[in-house]
């Protein structure tokens, strides 16, 4: 039963964060998908290989759901803790849990949009199949999992900082985590360093997209490694924020 609550609890404030701002502000949807695709526009545009296009979309589609991730994280529980919305939901019987991953399924649900967008593009290109999409799905589910629990627990443990300064850190690690690394170009460019690659959440996931749409030739040995950094990533980042996350007690 408690599990059940901590799920029905998730789910109410995911649709509280999200379907208020959706219904304000539509063109939020649009704003998304036009960050996530900018990286695209300046690639068809000063690039002549055909190939960047595919490269792009897998950018456009890990970008639509770690850069909301990553900014949700940080900038919305400054803001809630502004308004002191956090300080009224975890005063309730809300488990902590529930108001982590609240925040962070809303961004997600405000993402599918970008995503079915980016994703018929692939579609009608014809690198995405139901065999790739199989392997696609829960990459980008864990990868909005490491960037919003990584969000989470920067905005907890730097509680005490300004909202200006979380919205800048959050920008920063947006740029950082999801422009910088070889997310929308293919990691085989980096030559010999291609193994940072593996390490970042973001550029990870990319690589194994390209390698599912057989873009990237891997190994089932390196599939494996890239997986278990991955999942081992990403399940260090919600240990961390569950631990944190514990606001009555203190």
């Amino acid at each position: 039963m408690k599990i059940r609550k901590i799920l029905q609890d998730t789910f109410l404030i995911a649709w509280i964060k999200s379907y208020p701002d959706f219904r304000r502000n539509p063109l939020m949807l649009l704003l998304l998908a036009m960050i996530s695709a900018i990286p695209l526009f300046f690639m068809l545009m000063f690039s002549s290989g055909g190939s960047v296009i595919i490269h792009g979309l897998i950018g456009a589609m890990v970008s639509s759901v770690s850069f909301a991730g990553v900014m949700a994280g940080i900038q919305d529980i400054s803001w809630d803790r502004y308004v002191k919305i956090r300080e009224m939901i975890v005063a309730m019987p809300v488990h902590p849990a529930s108001y982590a991953l609240g925040i962070a399924l809303a961004p997600l649900l405000i993402s599918i949009p970008s995503l079915i967008f980016f994703g018929a593009i692939t579609v009608f290109l014809g690198f995405l199949t139901l065999e790739t999409l199989v392997w696609i799905v829960p990459a980008l589910i864990i990868v909005w999992a490491a960037m919003s629990t990584m969000g989470f627990m920067i905005s907890t443990y730097l509680f005490k900082s300004s909202m200006m300064v979380l919205n800048n850190l959050s920008n920063l690690l947006g740029i950082g985590f999801i422009f910088i690394p070889p997310v929308y170009f293919s990691e085989a460019q980096l030559g010999s360093l291609s193994w940072i690659s593996i390490i970042i959440p973001t550029s990870n996931v990319a690589g194994l997209i390209r390698s599912s749409m057989g873009l990237l030739p891997l190994s089932i040995e390196a599939l494996i490694v890239r997986w278990a950094v991955l999942i081992i990533t990403t399940s260090a980042f919600i240990i961390l924020t569950f631990i944190k996350a514990k606001w009555r007690e203190k």
